[in-house]
C-alpha cells in the first residue's frame, strides 16, 4: 500500500479530529475537564479578567491615573412572594438577588490581532513575562457556562470592534468592524451564567468582593506606579478599590529581599488598619497573584490580637513572591507543585514549602520585634501565673521549655494554657524515654566522661519527670477538694444539691473497681486507707457483688473488701487472712429527716447493709470463702451534715461520741462489731485538707 492510499485510508476510517483552538488541534471540553477550581475559588474567574484589564492597561502605556477598569456585579432578582389574600403577592421581607454574573470594563489596548491570536492558543507565551499562564480563560468557563467579549483596538491606525463568544464549543459568533475616529479603545468581558456550585460558595455582598480583588491584586497596589482606578459596581452602589487601599494600609509597606538556598525571594511586609481584616496573615504569590494565604496567629511568639505603633492598632501581613514561586506555582494559580517538607537526601538542595515557610516567619518575627515586647511579656506572666496557681506540675519542666517555643495568647483561657505546657511535657517525655534507651546501649565514640554527662543530664530530666507527676497528684488532690466545698454550698435556689453529685467525686455510681480506674475515684476524701482494697463497688446490688453471696437487692453507696497478709502468724496447711469489710452511705447535704428505722436512720441503714453481706457467704475477689464472716471487723461510714434529728439519732439512741471539733461522731457497737464514724461535709473537707495541707504548702497551693 503506498503513501496516498495509507492516507486515504486513514481519512476514511478514522474519527474527525478536534476542532483546532489555535495553532494546534486541543480538545476543549476535555483540556476543561483537567482544569482544577475548587468550589470555593468561584471569584477566581473575576480576578483573572481584572488582571488582563491591568495588563492590557500597561499594554496601552497610558499616562498615571488614566487606566479605568470597571467591574459590574450582575444579580437576579430572586423574589420571596408573600400573599396579599386575594390572589397578589408581593416581595417579603427576605428577597434576595443572586449573583449571575460580571461584566468587567477597561480603557486597556484591547483585543488587537497578536491578543487574539494568544486568546486563541492555550498554554501562549504571550504576556508570559507578565506571569500569565494561557489558562485564564479556561477558569471563565469552570464557572462560567459562556463569555461575550466586545472589544475596540486600533489596528495599524484603524479603530475596528471584534465581537465573539466563548464557550465549551470554543470561540464562535466572531465579528470585527471598523469604526470611526471618534471610538476609544477598550474591552468588555461579559462572564456569564454563573454556575451554583460556585456562585453558592462565592462572596456575595459589594463589600466582600471588592475586598476580596483587591487582596488578591494587592501587589499592584504595592508596586511603584500603583495600580489603575478599579471600581466595584453593585447597582446604584460602587466602591473604589483605591479608597479601600487607603482605608486598610496602615502605613506604607516595606519591601526587603532574603535569600533560601541561593534564591531569592522577595517580602513586603505590610500593616493593615485593624478593622480592616480579621488575622495576622501569611501570602505565598506567583505571577504577581495570590496564591495561598495561611494565619500567621500563633506562629510567631507575641504575635496575637492587634499590635499597635505611634500611629494606632493595626494587623500584619507578609506578602511573598519569588521566581522560584512563579515556575512552581500550578496553571490554575490554585496551590503550589512544591513538596511540603524536603526528602533528607535532597535537603540541601531542594526548597520546601516548611523550609519557605519557616525562614519567612523567623524574617517577619524580626520585623516585628519592636511590637511583639508587650505581648511577650503578657503571655510570660500569664503562664507563669497559671503554674504558681493553677498547675504546679509544670514547675519542674519550665527550665527546660525554650522561651520562644511556649507560644501561648495573653488572653488565653485556663484550658488553652494548660494544653499548651502538657504538649511540652509530653515531648520532655518522650525525649526521656528515647534517650533511656540510648543510655542502655553506649556508642562506641562515648568516653567514660561522655556517658557520664548523657547520664546525668539524664537523671535531672528523670527527676523533673518525676516531680511533675507528684505536682500534679497534689494539685489534682487541690481540684477535688475545690470541687467538694462548692458541691455541699447551698445554690442560687436556695437548695442543696443532690448526694449523686458528691458520690460520684468520691467514687463513679453504677461501677466496681475492676470497671474504673483508681485515679478515677477519690476514696482519700473519706479515709486514706481505702485506697488499699480487694473489692469495691459503688451503688451496686447486693446480690450483683461477687464477694457477698447475698441475694438482697439492696445498693449500698459505697461497700468494699479488704483481705490482709498477716506474716507474723504462721501455720502449717491454707489458712485465709483476716479481712474487714467497710461501708459508706452517703446523704444529701443539710438534709434533717432522720428518725428510726433502716430508710430513714443513715446509721441503721449502714449497719444493715453490713449485716446483709455477713449473712450471705462472704468471699475474697478470687471466690474463696471467709470463714465466720461475722466476726469480720465492719468499718462504717456516714457522710452527712449534723442537722438536729441526725445529731439526735447518733447521741441518744446510737451512743456514738462527739469527734474533738463537734463535726462528726464515732464509736464502736460491740453486738455488731463495727466501727462508727459519721463524718459532716465541712469535717470531711476539712481533714482532707488538714491530712494534704503539707503538700499544698510545697506546692504554694492555698488551702482555703
Amino acid at each position: 500500500m503506498d503513501a496516498n492510499a495509507i492516507n486515504n485510508f486513514i481519512m476514511s476510517t478514522s474519527t474527525p479530529l478536534p476542532v483546532s483552538f489555535g495553532k494546534m488541534p486541543t480538545n476543549l471540553s476535555g483540556r476543561l475537564r483537567n482544569t482544577s477550581l475548587p468550589a470555593s475559588s468561584g471569584l477566581l474567574p473575576l480576578f483573572e479578567a481584572v488582571v488582563n484589564s491591568i495588563h492590557g492597561i500597561e499594554e496601552a502605556n497610558l499616562e498615571v491615573g488614566n487606566g479605568i477598569i470597571d467591574v459590574q456585579i450582575l444579580r437576579k432578582q430572586k423574589q420571596d412572594l408573600l400573599s396579599l389574600g386575594d390572589g397578589k403577592k408581593k416581595p417579603g421581607p427576605d428577597a434576595q438577588e443572586d449573583i449571575i454574573g460580571y461584566r468587567v470594563l477597561d480603557n486597556g489596548v484591547g483585543f488587537n490581532a497578536q491578543n487574539m491570536e494568544s486568546f486563541g492558543t492555550l498554554d501562549t507565551d504571550h504576556k508570559v513575562s507578565k506571569g500569565c499562564r494561557g489558562v485564564g480563560r479556561l477558569l471563565w468557563l469552570k464557572a462560567f457556562k459562556v463569555v461575550h467579549v466586545e472589544s475596540i483596538f486600533n489596528d495599524a491606525g484603524v479603530l475596528k470592534r471584534r465581537t465573539f463568544d466563548f464557550s465549551v464549543a470554543g470561540i464562535h459568533e466572531e465579528d470585527v468592524t471598523i469604526l470611526g475616529a471618534a471610538a476609544s479603545c477598550g474591552s468588555i468581558v461579559h462572564l456569564d451564567d454563573f454556575k451554583p456550585r460556585y456562585r453558592d460558595g462565592s462572596r456575595k455582598t459589594l463589600a466582600a468582593i471588592a475586598e476580596s480583588v483587591l487582596e488578591h491584586c494587592l501587589w499592584y497596589f504595592v508596586r511603584p506606579g500603583g495600580a489603575p482606578q478599579i471600581r466595584i459596581i453593585d447597582g446604584v452602589d460602587s466602591l473604589l478599590l483605591d479608597d479601600l487601599f487607603e482605608q486598610m494600609m496602615h502605613s506604607a509597606a516595606t519591601l526587603e529581599t532574603i535569600v533560601i538556598k541561593d534564591v531569592n525571594f522577595e517580602l513586603i511586609h505590610v500593616k493593615m488598619r485593624a478593622n480592616s481584616q480579621g488575622h495576622h496573615l501569611l501570602a505565598l504569590c506567583a505571577d504577581n497573584r495570590l496564591v495561598i494565604e495561611e494565619k500567621l496567629t500563633g506562629k510567631i511568639p507575641g504575635l496575637y490580637g492587634r499590635l499597635s505603633d505611634n500611629q494606632g492598632d493595626f494587623l500584619y501581613a507578609c506578602y511573598v513572591s519569588s521566581a522560584f514561586l512563579d515556575e512552581f506555582a500550578r496553571p490554575e494559580r490554585t496551590g503550589f507543585d512544591i513538596t511540603e517538607s524536603s526528602a533528607q537526601l535532597f535537603d540541601e538542595t531542594e526548597i520546601s514549602l516548611s523550609e519557605i515557610r519557616s525562614d519567612v516567619i523567623d524574617r517577619a518575627s524580626k520585623h516585628l520585634e519592636a511590637y511583639l515586647a508587650a505581648n511577650l511579656k503578657r503571655s510570660k506572666e500569664k503562664v507563669e501565673s497559671f503554674v504558681v496557681n493553677r498547675a504546679p506540675r509544670y514547675r519542674p519542666i519550665m527550665a527546660r521549655i525554650p522561651e520562644n517555643a511556649l507560644n501561648v495568647a495573653p488572653d488565653a483561657t485556663d484550658k488553652e494554657l494548660d494544653l499548651a505546657l502538657h504538649k511540652h511535657l509530653v515531648e520532655i517525655e518522650s525525649q526521656l524515654l528515647s534517650e533511656g534507651h540510648d543510655l542502655m546501649v553506649p556508642a562506641h565514640a562515648d568516653g567514660a566522661e561522655e556517658y557520664r554527662k548523657r547520664l546525668a543530664s539524664y537523671l535531672g530530666k528523670a527527676a523533673d519527670i518525676k516531680r511533675s507527676d507528684l505536682a500534679n497528684y497534689v494539685s489534682h488532690r487541690k481540684v477535688i477538694l475545690d470541687l467538694l466545698s462548692m458541691a455541699i454550698e447551698r445554690t442560687e435556689d436556695g437548695k442543696y444539691v443532690r448526694e449523686d453529685l458528691i458520690h460520684n467525686l468520691i467514687m463513679p455510681m453504677k461501677s466496681t473497681s475492676n470497671d474504673v480506674m483508681l485515679d478515677s475515684c477519690n476514696l482519700w476524701l473519706v479515709d486514706e486507707r481505702l485506697a488499699f482494697h480487694d473489692y469495691l463497688a459503688s451503688d451496686k446490688t447486693l446480690n450483683s457483688m461477687p464477694i457477698t453471696g447475698s441475694k438482697d437487692t439492696k445498693e449500698p453507696d459505697l461497700l468494699a473488701i479488704n483481705v490482709f497478709d498477716n506474716p507474723i502468724l504462721v501455720s502449717e496447711g491454707s489458712k485465709l487472712p483476716l479481712a474487714s469489710i467497710v461501708v459508706v452511705e452517703i446523704k444529701r447535704p443539710m438534709r434533717n429527716d432522720a428518725s428510726a428505722g433502716e430508710i430513714d436512720d443513715p446509721v441503721e441503714q449502714a449497719i444493715g447493709y453490713l449485716n446483709r453481706v455477713r449473712k450471705g457467704e462472704v468471699m475474697t475477689p478470687g471466690g474463696r470463702p471467709i470463714p465466720e464472716s461475722h466476726d469480720v471487723p465492719g468499718f462504717c461510714y456516714v457522710l452527712a451534715d449534723i442537722t438536729p434529728k441526725l445529731r439526735d439519732r447518733c447521741l441518744i439512741h446510737h451512743d456514738l461520741k462527739w469527734t474533738h471539733d463537734h463535726l462528726g461522731f464515732f464509736g464502736y457497737k460491740q453486738n455488731c462489731n463495727a466501727f462508727i464514724e459519721v463524718i459532716s461535709f465541712d469535717q470531711l473537707v476539712n481533714s482532707a485538707k488538714a491530712r494534704n495541707r503539707a503538700f499544698f504548702d510545697k506546692l504554694g497551693l492555698p488551702s482555703n
